[in-house]
């Protein structure tokens, strides 16, 4: 892996030297756009509207669009003036518990290992935090802007979680959340059941992705010059099939005495009205004759 920055933690008196990694990865197939006729890869030129020249990258810059229609030039030298003075620094500016921050928050992860020379107080405050059960609040700058983030031990690694700022968390306000819906207890009781009965361990290793799986094999088909299948409708829901039957095995299963009780009772029920119609019919031919 290869260390995407390098500072140190300020934890109270201790200066700790450690290097980040990036600690998720994304394993896309590559995709490109190509000219369907012949293969070739399609290029984007950079194009100035103004003047429809061609630009280079050395003359690109970034500008801010204003309300009357001007343009604010920000150059890279404008950029450098504001960063801020944790550029090498993670500074821990306090602790919180850790179920008091919500996952939404987290933006993207990164490993922290020490340096040599900082791995005794590396470990100090990872199990610090372990046993306290807090995660320490840090601001750093990251791509040259500060960001918010935050502290937590992963198997024995200290991980950085970057952080939203709290304007950056949209909130929802949908209609059914102003209405009084009227949950019944039998209902809930239930929904709760079944949860409780689908209830697991998580594995993600159970788990795959199988859009990725999909493309690569009709890739490898293209290459291999087979035929390659379009899915029936069948297979395209097999997948909500299985869940739907799963769920109901699970709510048949956790209430299974009540169902077979009342099946039982419909099966007599039935049974008692097939009889009676059969003993009213041969009432009736009886008087006929």
């Amino acid at each position: 892996m290869r260390a995407v920055w390098k500072g140190t933690i300020g934890f109270g008196t201790y200066a700790i030297p450690v290097k980040a990694y990036s600690a998720t990865e994304e394993h896309s197939v590559p995709l490109h756009q190509v000219h369907e006729p012949d293969g070739g890869r399609i290029r984007v030129k950079w194009v100035c509207e103004v003047d429809g020249a061609e630009v280079p990258t050395t003359e690109i810059a970034k500008g801010h669009p204003a309300p009357n229609g001007d343009v604010v030039l920000l150059t890279g030298g404008d950029f450098a003036s504001l960063l801020a003075p944790t550029t090498q620094s993670m500074d821990v500016v306090g602790f919180t518990p850790a179920e008091q921050v919500d996952s939404m928050y987290f933006s993207r992860s990164y490993y922290l290992e020490p340096e040599p020379s900082g791995t005794k107080p590396y470990v100090l405050l990872s199990e610090a935090l372990q046993q306290s059960g807090r995660i320490a609040i840090v601001k750093v700058t990251l791509r040259q802007r500060e960001t918010l983030g935050a502290l937590r031990v992963r198997d024995q690694v200290i991980l950085l979680e970057t952080m939203l700022w709290p304007d950056e968390i949209r909130r929802p306000d949908f209609p059914f959340l102003h209405e009084d819906v009227d949950l019944r207890r039998g209902e809930l009781r239930n929904a709760v059941s079944l949860i409780e009965d689908l209830t697991q361990d998580f594995d993600p290793a159970r788990y795959t992705d199988r859009y990725r799986e999909a493309l690569e094999a009709l890739i490898q088909a293209k290459l291999d010059g087979d035929d390659v299948l379009q899915p029936t409708a069948a297979e395209q829901a097999e997948g909500v099939t299985r869940l739907l039957a799963a769920l109901q095995r699970s709510a048949v299963e956790a209430d299974r005495a009540p169902v077979a009780k009342a099946k039982d009772a419909a099966d007599k029920a039935r049974q008692a009205r097939t009889r009676a119609k059969k003993a009213s019919s041969a009432k009736t031919r009886a008087e006929t004759s």
